[in-house]
């Protein structure tokens, strides 16, 4: 629930007063701009929410982790190992604008929270389908997505470029 909290919050508050110039400015052609970034995590979290529920309707068996937490947090932090994101993730032009796409993932992740927090079913019992985390790591796994991106946005907002 912390992290789930601190990279909502984070995420607001690198978004702040930033203006239409800001959010649209891409370091370079092919890289992403804080608008596109939004819309991604808005476009991503229902996917990974799907599979918390289809994993949870498979049902619990005592499945153990060969997965570290730890490991999984730190996915977060490191942004060393790059990777581009599936099609289905991809920004499109989903959202006209970014507070729509903030809004959505606000919305979700609403939703996700009230779950995690008055949930009784075994998350850490529960695999997560075709994933050798359980479901409780995939919680982890979201907030920390979310966290890289944050970071991302970071990178951006620190380009020599970047509007001020």
């Amino acid at each position: 629930m912390a992290h789930l909290e601190l990279t909502e919050a984070w995420l607001q508050t690198e978004l702040a007063g930033l203006s239409a110039k800001q959010l649209a400015f891409q370091p370079t052609a092919e890289a992403w701009s804080i608008h596109n970034v939004i819309e991604h995590l808005a476009v991503a979290e229902p996917q990974y929410w799907q599979q918390v529920q289809d994993a949870v309707k498979k049902g619990a068996a005592g499945y153990q982790s060969k997965v570290k937490d730890a490991d999984i947090l730190w996915y977060g932090v490191d942004r060393t190992n790059r990777q581009r994101t599936g099609s289905a993730r991809e920004p499109k032009g989903q959202f006209a604008e970014t507070a729509q796409g903030l809004a959505s993932f606000r919305k979700l992740r609403a939703a996700m929270k009230s779950y995690a927090q008055t949930t009784s079913d075994d998350l850490r019992g529960t695999q997560l389908i075709d994933s050798q985390m359980d479901v409780y790591q995939w919680f982890l796994m979201i907030s920390t997505h979310s966290q890289r991106h944050i970071l991302q946005i970071r990178e951006i907002k620190a380009n020599a470029a970047f509007p001020r």
